[in-house]
């Protein structure tokens, strides 16, 4: 009886998914093809990406901005207890459906983490505009 009403349960929830019209989506992995990009100083950023970092950099966050035909990519790594960190760019890549964006945060050596109040490390690529969706790794 409990093997009946459990393989019962199974049929219901599986045709629930089915008309709920559920779907799971497959993405190939393709080869990247690296984009160019630059990396924009604070004192070269559009006024208003400038506000939003600030009012995000306490915490962890990533964004993008668009402004004509540039896309910003962000990436903050939140409060830090010292100065003295930087930030590398890993890869930003393209394929037919997405912009990978990976970069990784260095600490900073023992003699800038002595005495250095807290930072708020992130970064700002510039790249052409693009139509795909950016994906942080």
């Amino acid at each position: 009886m409990k093997k009946t009403k459990a393989v019962l349960l199974g049929v219901i929830l599986w045709s629930l998914l089915l008309v709920s019209g559920c779907n799971f989506i497959r993405i190939e992995e393709e080869p990247r093809k690296p984009l160019e990009y630059s990396i924009v100083k604070n004192e070269d950023l559009p006024a208003e990406l400038a506000a939003l970092i600030q009012e995000k950099k306490a915490n962890e966050f990533q964004l993008t901005y668009q402004s004509e035909k540039e896309l910003f990519l962000i990436k903050g790594y939140g409060q830090q207890m010292s100065g003295g960190y930087s930030i590398s760019v890993e890869e930003l890549g393209v394929t037919s459906q997405a912009v990978f964006f990976r970069t990784q945060l260095i600490g900073p050596s023992d003699e800038k983490m002595v005495l250095s109040p807290p930072s708020y490390p992130y970064i700002v690529v510039k790249t052409e505009y693009r139509k795909e969706s950016v994906i942080f790794e």
